[in-house]
C-alpha cells in the first residue's frame, strides 16, 4: 500500500506526519519506504539516514536514470537505504531535484515514480513525501499511490487550502489514476482547550469531507524529535503524541 501526505501549504505538520507514519509502520514489522520528494529533505534527515559517502544514491539519481543519465543503470534497490529505524528505508530527497524538474516535466516522467515504486514490491508500506506545492513531484507521487492524506492545522488560512488542493486531485486522478483514493484529513496542533480548532473543524465537516477522528497535538517534544534526527515514534514511544500518531496508523490501514 503506498500513501501520498500532502497539502499545497507548507508548515502543516507533513514531514513529520509522514515520517512518524512510517516509522510506525516499521515498528510495527512492515517492512517500509520513506520516499522523500521534497527538495528540503526534512524527512530525510528526520528518519535519521546517515549517507555512506558523498556518492549514496537519491531519488534526484533515480529521475536522472530515467532520463537517460546514467551509462549504467542501477536496480531500484540501489536508492533506497537503512534508516535510524529498524525496517525503514528511505528514498532520500536531494537539492538537484529543484534543478531537474523542468526538464523532467518537459519530457513528461510523471509515470515514472510509479513505475520504479512497482519495482520495489518487497516493501509492504510505502509512504511519499510531497513538496508544498502542486508541482511534478507531487503530481508523479499521487500518480504512484493508492491513496492520499492531507495534513491541516488549526488556521484559517489552511482549511481554506482544502478545497483548492482537492480541485487539483480529483483532476488528476480523474485523468492519470482513477483509483486514488481519498484516506482523509488529519487535524494537526489541535488543542482542547481552545474554542477556534472546533469552529474549524465543523467547517470542514460540513463540507463532507473525511476526517481522521484523531486528532494530533502540539508539542515541544516533536520539535526536539526533529533536532535528534529520530521519529518521535521512536525516541519518545510512550509520549501522547506518539499515542495519537500510533491510533492514526491504526485508523489509517482499517480503511
Amino acid at each position: 500500500m503506498k500513501w501520498v501526505v500532502f497539502n499545497q501549504k507548507g508548515g502543516v505538520g507533513k514531514s513529520t506526519i509522514c515520517t512518524n507514519l512510517a516509522a510506525v509502520s516499521a515498528n510495527l514489522g512492515y517492512k517500509t519506504l520513506l520516499v522523500d520528494l521534497d527538495a528540503q529533505g526534512n524527512s530525510t534527515f528526520y528518519s535519521g539516514f546517515v549517507p555512506d559517502n558523498e556518492e549514496s544514491l537519491t531519488v534526484a539519481d533515480m529521475f536522472k536514470q530515467v532520463v537517460g543519465w546514467f551509462s549504467t543503470p542501477n536496480p531500484p534497490e540501489a536508492y533506497t537505504h537503512p534508516t535510524a529505524v529498524e525496517n525503514m528505508s528511505v528514498l532520500p530527497a536531494s537539492p538537484a531535484l529543484n534543478d531537474m524538474e523542468r526538464e523532467l516535466e518537459s519530457r513528461y516522467k510523471m509515470f515514472k515514480l510509479r513505475d520504479t515504486l512497482k519495482e520495489l514490491d518487497t516493501f509492504e508500506h510505502i509512504f511519499i513525501d510531497t513538496p508544498p506545492n502542486f508541482n511534478f513531484y507531487t503530481k508523479a507521487a499521487l500518480i504512484a499511490a493508492d491513496a492520499f492524506i492531507v495534513p491541516v492545522d488549526c488556521d484559517d488560512f489552511s482549511v481554506q487550502a482544502v478545497s483548492r488542493l482537492l480541485d487539483n486531485v480529483m483532476e488528476l486522478k480523474s485523468d492519470h489514476n482513477p483509483n486514488l483514493d481519498f484516506a482523509g484529513i488529519v487535524i494537526n496542533q489541535f488543542s482542547t482547550q481552545a474554542k477556534y480548532p472546533k469552529k474549524l473543524i465543523e467547517s470542514l465537516e460540513a463540507q463532507n469531507l473525511p476526517l481522521f477522528e484523531t486528532r494530533i497535538n502540539s508539542a515541544i517534544k516533536v520539535k526536539e524529535s526533529h533536532a535528534e534526527a529520530l521519529p518521535l515514534v521512536v525516541g519518545y514511544p510512550k509520549h501522547k503524541v506518539s499515542v495519537q500518531l500510533n491510533t492514526l496508523f491504526e485508523e489509517l490501514v482499517s480503511e
